[in-house]
Parts: structure tokens; sequence; C-alpha cells
């Protein structure tokens, strides 16, 4: 079964952290894409731009408004995600808990529902 680990974090402490713990970041994020490739679990992955380049888009009343940046008020903010293809959602939540995002934001796991 499919799954989406959509990674959450606080997007302003992510900008203003060191440039090691960045650089720190990158490599554990490299090593678990590895691992979930060695695994033949991972199916697609991206990390997404910050909310600042986001666009959102409404349709009220038969009117479609397009509006600038996202409009929820969290502290943290999707900053990418993985699809992982694994027999059940406790692998999936065993992948999750391994994901670096985990040490310091959120990972919400999601069953893909195929269209």
């Amino acid at each position: 079964m499919q799954y989406m680990l959509l990674i959450y974090a606080d997007e302003k402490a992510m900008g203003a952290a060191p440039q090691q713990q960045v650089t720190d970041m990158t490599a554990a994020y490299m090593t678990y894409t590895q691992a979930l490739r060695d695994a033949k679990v991972l199916v697609g992955a991206d990390r997404l731009k910050a909310t600042a380049t986001a666009t959102t888009v409404r349709t009220v009343g038969g009117k479609t408004k397009v509006l600038d940046g996202p409009f929820a008020e969290t502290r943290e903010q999707l900053g990418g995600y993985y699809i992982i293809d694994t027999p059940d959602l406790d692998a999936a939540l065993a992948w999750a808990a391994k994901c670096p995002g985990a040490l310091t934001g959120s990972i919400e796991v999601r069953p893909v529902w195929a269209m």
C-alpha cells in the first residue's frame, strides 16, 4: 500500500539555522532517502519551496479567486514529502519515525487513495 509521509517543520527556524545544522540535516535526508531506495519502498519524494512562493486557489460562489500565499496559521509548514510503498501502516510508521524531519518537526502519514 502506498503512503505519503508529509514533512512539517518550522520554516522560520530552519531559515535561521546555522549552516552546519543545515548541512547535517541535508546529509541525514540523503542517507534516509538512500535507505528508502535500498529497501525498494521509495515511490517519489520532493522538497517544497518556501511558503512565500505558494499560491492559493479558491472557488466561492462559482468565482475563482487566486491569492498569494498559504493561509493556514500554523507553527509548522509543509516542507516536503515522500511517497512510499509498504506492506502496511506499521511499516510506513516505522519509516516515518526514521525520517530526519521527525527530530525537529512532525511527519504526517496518510494512505494514498489511488485514483
